[in-house]
């Protein structure tokens, strides 16, 4: 294969996949058009060969395993497959659902907006722009070679749900197949190899409503969550004691921390329906983000066993609700798989990249967890710059070109 360089990628064509991935609005919840951008990605890999076949999570399973009222629609993903006869399968993810975009965008978030160097839109950065890199490099490679593994590419859905993605559906059916595994949701910053799991929960401060007038014949839900609130703090403290071994992202050992750490968060309360009426619940939500080091069943105890104590202590009524989302996942550092795909980024970048793990949580912990199949994550986006989440997400163009070399280099017979 003629060495291709970073000056001959297309880049009005990459860009051109790229905005046609953003215009469709896959935002989860609901979770709408998911079939138009499968079906267009399906189209895509079958015109470079690719077997492809789009697969639904059934009914029964969705509505047992998705516990969200804000979910609507069919949840269809798509595996494509090349078997060119190499000795081993790679395995390549990422998702296409989006968060919602919110308001106060500089530009519509779901038209492509290049500008000084970068590209604006929802999911150009968490997951669809390495998607558009990977197809530009796929098209490329197989027009005059051939990669050096079989593919299997899985493009699913509900990633950003939480809780069972279109990715945990697959793997308990038994469908991803292979000897290594490629999660491109991730950062350009570093390759990831570990990433903190994550519960969500929900407690319950359980009152009696009055009129406010007579205030003294209820019992003031907000007030009675006050010393909740207090004891949870407390809960915290002993939580964020603990520092994982898995290195923390070269971005945040900026701010200090030199590994991965736990957290526990309240980002949600709930509470009232008028001024003049005593509250007579008031709902807390929050998160615990669980470390490697640490087994979900150990974060779900500690967290049961908390709100039980304040329960007995307070003497009021308790109410707690957890779901469990994606577990922690670790790999390997000096893992062959996660030396191959520090090679190839190093040949892109010129420079070894930082090996670390991740804060966020990731589907392809399930994956990884059930499966065993090594896996590295690799994105596009910047952690300190990209906004994932945000208003005006973005990356950078000379980026996405990096990341098709990034994927020529690592599949090329010659690397």
């Amino acid at each position: 294969m003629t060495e291709k360089t970073h000056q001959d990628i297309d880049e009005g064509h990459l860009l051109g996949i790229l905005a046609d991935l953003v215009s469709f609005r896959t935002q989860a919840p609901p979770g709408h058009n998911y079939h138009q951008a499968i079906d267009y990605l399906a189209e895509t890999f079958r015109k470079m060969g690719f077997r492809t076949e789009k697969l639904l999570m059934p009914e029964d399973v969705f509505l047992a395993r998705c516990d969200d009222p804000r979910l609507q629609g069919e949840r269809v993903n798509l595996i494509a497959t090349l078997d060119v006869g190499a000795k081993e399968t790679l395995v390549i993810y990422t998702h296409i659902d989006v968060v919602p975009p919110g308001e106060g965008w500089s530009s519509d978030p779901f038209v492509l907006d290049v500008r000084d160097g970068r590209a604006f839109g929802r999911g150009v950065a968490d997951s669809k722009g390495p998607v558009a890199a990977m197809i530009v490099a796929l098209q490329r490679l197989l027009e005059s070679s051939r990669p050096k593994y079989n593919l299997q590419v899985l493009l699913t859905t509900d990633e950003e749900v939480g809780g069972y993605s279109g990715l945990c559906y697959l793997t308990d059916s038994g469908l991803v197949r292979g000897d290594k595994m490629l999660c491109m949701d991730g950062f350009s910053d570093d390759v990831v190899i570990g990433s903190n799991g994550t519960i969500t929960w929900e407690v319950v401060v359980q009152g009696r409503a009055a009129h406010s007038g007579y205030s003294f014949l209820g019992e003031n839900a907000i007030e009675k969550a006050i010393p909740v609130l207090e004891g949870m703090m407390e809960y915290r403290k002993i939580v964020e004691s603990k520092t994982s071994t898995v290195p923390a992202s070269s971005s945040v050992r900026t701010l200090g921390l030199e590994g991965l750490v736990p957290r526990f968060n309240v980002t949600m309360i709930d509470a009232g329906i008028k001024e003049n009426i005593i509250p007579d619940r008031c709902v807390i939500r929050g998160d615990r983000r669980v470390i490697p080091e640490e087994s979900m069943e150990e974060a779900m105890e500690g967290l049961e066993s908390t709100i039980k104590s304040l329960k007995d202590h307070l003497g009021i009524q308790l109410d707690l609700r957890i779901l469990p989302g994606y577990p922690p996942m670790r790999m390997n550092q000096d893992h062959p798989w996660i030396e191959e795909v520090a090679l190839a980024v190093g040949r892109v970048k010129g420079s070894p990249p930082s090996i670390a793990g991740s804060q966020g949580t990731l589907d392809q912990a399930y994956a990884t967890e059930k499966t065993r199949i090594p896996a590295a994550v690799y994105g596009v986006g910047r952690q300190t710059e990209s906004n994932h989440h945000g208003l005006d997400e973005n990356v950078r163009v000379a980026d996405l070109v990096s990341y098709v070399r990034f994927i020529e280099v690592l599949l090329s017979s010659e690397a």
